[in-house]
C-alpha cells in the first residue's frame, strides 16, 4: 500500500472516497474544491476523509494514475500480441476507448490537469511517455508498409489520442454494448484515412 493512504473504516472505504472526490473534482475542478467541499459531498468529517489519504493532492494522485496505469497496462498488453504493428495500434485504440467509458470520471480528470501541483506534473510527464509509445507503434506501422508513408507519427499519435479523448466531453454511459461499437467506429474513422491502401 502506498504511503499515506491508510486503511478504511466501516462504510467509508478508500474507493467510495475517491469516487466521490473525482466527481467533485471533475465538477468544481480540482483547484476550486476544498477539503470541505470534499467532506459535504461524501457526507464524512474531513477527518474521515485523512484516515484515508494524506490529504486533497493524494486523492488526485490516486485518481489520475488509475487511468494512466489503466493506458500502460494495455500498452503492456498489445506489446505481447504476435501481430503486425498496425494491428497492435488498431486494437490498442479499441482498447482504449473501452477504458476511458470503463474510467469515464478518472479519465476526465485526467485529461483536465495542468500541471499545478506536484501530482500534476508527475501524470502529465506519465502522459508523454504514453505518446511517445504509441507514436513509435505508429512509426513501426508505417515502417512495415502499413501507413501511409508521409505520416508523422507523433502526429498521428495525438491526432489518434485527441479523438479517443474528446469522447470524455460528451459521452454520457447508457446500458448494453454501445461502449464496443464505439469503440469500433473510431478505429474505423482514424484507420481508414490512415491506411496504405494496396
Amino acid at each position: 500500500m502506498h504511503t499515506g493512504v491508510r486503511r478504511g473504516r466501516p462504510g467509508h472505504d478508500l474507493e467510495s472516497v475517491l469516487r466521490g472526490a473525482v466527481k467533485v473534482f471533475n465538477e468544481r475542478g480540482y483547484d476550486g474544491t476544498s477539503m470541505e467541499d470534499l467532506s459535504r459531498e461524501l457526507g464524512i468529517t474531513k477527518s474521515a476523509i485523512y484516515h484515508h489519504v494524506a490529504g486533497k493532492e493524494e486523492l488526485l494522485r490516486l485518481a489520475v494514475n488509475r487511468a494512466l496505469d489503466g493506458l500502460f497496462v494495455l500498452l503492456d498488453d498489445i506489446a505481447g500480441l504476435d501481430v503486425p504493428a498496425m494491428t497492435r495500434l488498431e486494437e490498442l485504440a479499441r482498447r482504449s476507448v473501452l477504458l476511458l467509458v470503463t474510467e469515464l470520471p478518472f479519465v476526465t480528470l485526467l485529461l483536465r490537469v495542468r500541471g499545478n501541483t506536484k501530482a500534476e506534473r508527475q501524470a502529465l510527464a506519465r502522459r508523454r511517455e504514453f505518446d511517445v509509445a504509441v507514436a513509435s507503434l505508429v512509426a513501426q506501422a508505417r515502417d512495415e508498409g502499413d501507413l501511409r508513408p508521409d505520416v508523422d507519427p507523433a502526429l498521428v499519435a495525438r491526432l489518434l489520442y485527441g479523438m479517443i479523448n474528446s469522447v470524455a466531453e460528451w459521452y454520457r454511459p447508457h446500458g448494453g454494448g454501445r461502449s464496443a461499437e464505439l469503440a469500433d467506429i473510431i478505429v474505423t474513422v482514424a484507420f481508414d484515412g490512415l491506411r496504405l491502401k494496396p
